[in-house]
Parts: C-alpha cells; structure tokens; sequence
C-alpha cells in the first residue's frame, strides 16, 4: 500500500520577485525600499522572523503598503502560519486585486485542504497576473491533476519544470502524477533526478522505494 503523503504536494518555495515588489505610495521612500529589500535578503536565506520583524514595522507605519503584506505572507507561509499568511494575503488582495503573491498563497492553502475547486480559483489568477512563474505553476498543475483535470495537470508541471528544472519539488509532483498513472518509468526518473539534486529529499526517497515495490508487483503478475 502506497503511503497517502506521498501524494501531497509539500511546501512551496518561496517567491522570489523579478523586480521590487509595487507599493501602494507612488513614490516610495528610500529607506521604505532599503527595508523592503533587506527583508526580501533575509527570507531568501530563510531567516523568515528576522524579514517579518521588519515588514511589521512597515506596515506599521503604512498600514496600505501592499509589498509588505504580501511579503508578510509569504514569510508567514514559510513558517506554517498558515492563519496569518491567509490574513494577509486577504489584506493585499483587498488593497490590490492584482496581488498575485495574495491569490498565490491562498490557492495554495486551498490545495493543502484539498479544495481543489477554491484552489484553482486563486491560482489561475495568480497565473493570469504572474504567467511564466514555476512556482504558481507548479501548485497549479497539481491543483488541476487532483482537481480531476490530469493531462492539464501534467502539461503545466512539465511548464514549470521546463522554467525551473533544477526543483526537486516540481521533479516529485510531476512524477506522482505519473505514479498515478502508472507510467511507473517516467514516476521513477523524474523521483531519481530529484535526488541526484537533493539526496536528503525523503518524499523521493519514498517515491522511489513505491514505484520499485509496483513494478516487482507487476512483474509477478506477468
């Protein structure tokens, strides 16, 4: 019997902005940009109280700075604080209906539920916002897979695999989604290029060890 947590996507990665984040003043300040930036550093190295100390402090003092809530979130998200990610990424949204970071993060919240149906609502948003973004990419094609979608699923993991092929988290979707499928040769190489990138990554060592099991399943009953 095949483990259930094998077919849960895990945690996204980050977002990682291409430009500085938009903020509701035109004219942002200096140190307004200088803190943004410094907080952007520090959750890329995954010190995500250290960045959400100062976001705080900026949405402190502008309560409709748009950048920090959806920073905020995302820092929130990566701790699975998952109440407070969902409180802000509402709060961008509610200031900005172009927040993909705040239709990101709720979409992928929905798919952790598996409510697939709220889940695709947000993250094709996202994906109509931000297109070309593996990471939304990545949660939508899984959220299409399990949404009873599968070959749209599959083509737009493929999509973000292509933008991000070094991701050991889109190289385990994707493969579950052939697992699933029984195309147990392609499940197994995506599962082992996922180690050969991270050699700690339990859920491929887990994939690899069901896909091994199936096939000698299958062999026996030949």
């Amino acid at each position: 019997m095949i483990k259930k947590s094998l077919f849960i996507s895990l945690h996204p990665h980050t977002l990682i902005y291409t430009q500085i984040p938009m903020i509701n003043d035109p004219k942002p300040s200096a140190s307004v940009l200088e803190r943004l930036e410094k907080a952007e550093q520090l959750k890329l190295m995954g010190q995500h109280s250290e960045a959400l100390d100062i976001l705080v402090e900026l949405l402190a003092e502008d309560p409709q700075n748009i950048s920090a809530l959806e920073e905020i979130a995302d820092n929130e998200l990566s701790m699975d604080h998952h109440g407070r990610a969902k409180k802000a990424a509402k709060q961008a949204i509610a200031l900005d209906e172009n927040s993909y970071t705040g239709h990101y993060i709720l979409g992928f919240l929905h798919s952790q539920k598996e409510e697939w149906p709220q889940s695709l609502k947000y993250l094709q948003k996202a994906n109509a916002i931000k297109s070309n973004n593996p990471e939304i990419l990545r949660c939508l094609g899984w959220a299409l897979f399990n949404g009873g979608q599968r070959t749209q699923g599959i083509v737009t993991l493929e999509r973000a695999l292509n933008l991000d092929s070094e991701n050991p988290l889109t190289l385990c979707d994707l493969g579950v989604t052939h697992l699933q499928i029984k195309n147990f040769t392609k499940a197994k190489s995506l599962f082992l290029r996922a180690l050969d990138l991270d050699p700690k990554n339990i859920r491929a060592k887990e994939c690899v060890e069901a896909v091994e099991r199936l096939e000698k399943v299958m062999t026996t009953k030949k």
